[in-house]
């Protein structure tokens, strides 16, 4: 999908993008090859785990337009609003699937000690898979809001809207 229909389809300012393709089209093809990696969710079943792992990563790097952007996408792929509302207003534990996935991230990125128990988690229910789609959402939700940041188009998390409605998201600590 081309930068201009993804940014209408997502209504999403994409102009960080552009930027880079224009500027350097080495670095475009690299930045247009990361959702090969990123957008990876493993077993259909595990797709709560997936949305929830990218869902936090992306609010970890603190970019509003990215995290109305992963939630959208969520949304769209069919992950329950009411279980992202949860994981956004820092009630991951009530979450659910998705919530499991939120945590998992957390704990990949801060190095936590239930990052293990958390993974076994994932892999006694959903496989390795889901473990491997986990891993890859929480460690690239985080490049495109540290991307954006150095590149002077990053945005401050606040609200995001699921479903028309304005959700103030905690902040992750």
């Amino acid at each position: 999908m081309g930068i201009k229909k993804f940014s209408a389809r997502y209504s999403y300012d994409a102009s960080y993008m552009s930027h880079v393709v224009d500027h350097s089209t080495s670095a475009g093809l690299r930045l247009l090859a990361l959702p090969l990696y990123g957008q990876f969710r493993g077993p259909e079943k595990a797709l709560g785990i997936w949305a929830g792992a990218v869902v936090a990563s992306t609010m970890e790097g603190d970019c509003g337009p990215c995290v109305q952007l992963v939630v959208d996408m969520a949304l769209e792929a069919g992950v329950p609003a009411g279980q992202i509302e949860l994981c956004l207003q820092g009630r991951a534990a009530e979450a659910g699937q998705m919530g499991l996935g939120f945590r998992f991230a957390q704990a990949a990125i801060a190095d936590l000690p239930e990052l293990e128990a958390l993974r076994h988690e994932i892999e006694k229910g959903f496989g390795p898979e889901a473990v491997i789609a986990a891993s890859f959402a929480a460690s690239s939700g985080r490049v495109y809001p540290v991307l954006k940041r150095g590149l002077d188009y990053g945005h401050t998390c606040s609200r995001v809207s699921i479903e028309n409605r304005m959700i103030e998201v905690a902040h992750q600590t």
